[in-house]
């Protein structure tokens, strides 16, 4: 039985914020009950792919999942339980923003078996969380995240940012003290990257951010990687930190570039050796809904090439670099046979380097990471 990843894509959201340029609707609450019925009508026309597999990890991401009522939560959770073999599941995670993440959804949560919930945090100062158009606060985060403890969900991720508009060392020092005080067992920490689009881009244009520069960028990405280490995270991507075993399976399958499943709008899939995507187009995507006709966009043939460009890439974004004996049981061939010149090229400038059977970048190779990667496409 074939193994996979399982995600579903919430494109709603109370606010957009200002960074973000991912595929989401503020202000369009009134759509949410119909793309809810929408999504439970795909999950039942694919009832027997999806029980013709092995789903390991679940991941309702968003948009903003929270956003949610009770009720359209419950449906959707319902339509899962019904339609889907959960046997397998080891992980079912679901984002949410701490302003919308109520003790009655928390309860709903437990109740279908979620075991891994997600919060937004960003930043701990609300001046900060302001800039970035967060609808949240310092205090709903905290409330958030005692219903969850309460309830006995102890598998949490916070989601943080560094590099921000007026963003200080100071202040990233008090989030990290602040996170570090609660039981947390999982945090990402993402650098702000300035998208095409977004509102942020726009106020960048037009000289109204304060970023700060490449080298105070590195010294905050610096300082949590230390930080971190030094109270017991295990850094095992580029962006993730972990204590022992809570590492997020989910995510792993991407960097394994292991196989996964994208339900709803605009979801992407990597499925039988091809990478594609659901429509963006909401009135489409119901009409192929209604007619059991999703269409598959955008399809991407993963040949060899790719397969080898892939499996460097994407595993060496892992602290623990690629295997060399996994390339060679998955492709049958050495990586030196593929890779000899760039490995080569890339340790004599201290980008990568051999730690046994694994090649991983190097602290240096980590700060120039996009570089290092392109390295890799053949």
């Amino acid at each position: 039985m074939k193994e996979i990843g399982l995600y579903i894509h919430i494109p709603f959201c109370e606010s957009k914020c200002f960074y973000c340029d991912f595929l989401s609707f503020d202000n369009k609450s009134d759509n949410i009950e119909g793309y809810i019925n929408l999504l439970c009508e795909d999950i039942v026309n694919l009832k027997d792919k999806l029980n013709s597999l092995q789903i390991n990890t679940i991941f309702i991401g968003g948009g903003t999942p929270s956003i949610l009522s009770t009720a359209q939560l419950e449906k959707l959770l319902y339509c899962m339980l019904e339609n889907i073999n959960m046997k397998y599941v080891k992980e079912f995670s679901i984002e949410s923003n701490p302003n919308s993440l109520t003790l009655d959804k928390i309860k709903i949560m437990k109740d279908y078996k979620i075991n891994r919930v997600s919060i937004g945090l960003q930043a701990w100062q609300d001046e900060l969380l302001k800039k970035l158009g967060r609808v949240h606060t310092q205090k709903d985060f905290l409330v958030a995240y005692n219903n969850l403890k309460n309830q006995g969900i102890d598998n949490i991720n916070v989601d943080l940012m560094f590099s921000l508009p007026n963003q200080t060392l100071a202040m990233l020092k008090e989030t990290l003290y602040n996170v570090s005080k609660l039981d947390i067992k999982h945090i990402s920490f993402y650098g702000l990257t300035l998208e095409k689009g977004t509102k942020m881009m726009d106020l960048y244009t037009r000289g109204g951010l304060d970023l700060p520069d490449e080298k105070l960028d590195r010294e905050m990405y610096h300082l949590i990687c230390d930080f971190l280490s030094n109270i017991g995270y295990n850094q095992y991507e580029i962006s993730n930190f972990a204590k022992d075993g809570y590492e997020c399976k989910h995510n792993l399958i991407y960097w394994d570039a292991k196989e996964y499943l994208g339900l709803g709008l605009g979801a992407h899939s990597y499925y039988n050796n091809e990478r594609y995507h659901n429509t963006k187009n909401i009135d489409i995507y119901s009409k192929e809904v209604l007619n059991n006709n999703v269409i598959q966009y955008n399809i991407e043939k993963i040949d060899t090439k790719a397969k080898y460009e892939e499996f460097m890439f994407l595993g060496l974004r892992k602290t623990i670099g690629v295997s060399k004996l996994d390339f060679r049981n998955i492709f049958g061939v050495d990586i030196d046979d593929v890779y000899l010149k760039t490995i080569d090229g890339l340790i004599n400038k201290g980008l990568i380097e051999h730690k046994g059977d694994y090649i991983r970048l190097t602290r240096f190779g980590i700060d120039v990471s996009n570089k290092v990667l392109l390295e890799f496409l053949l």
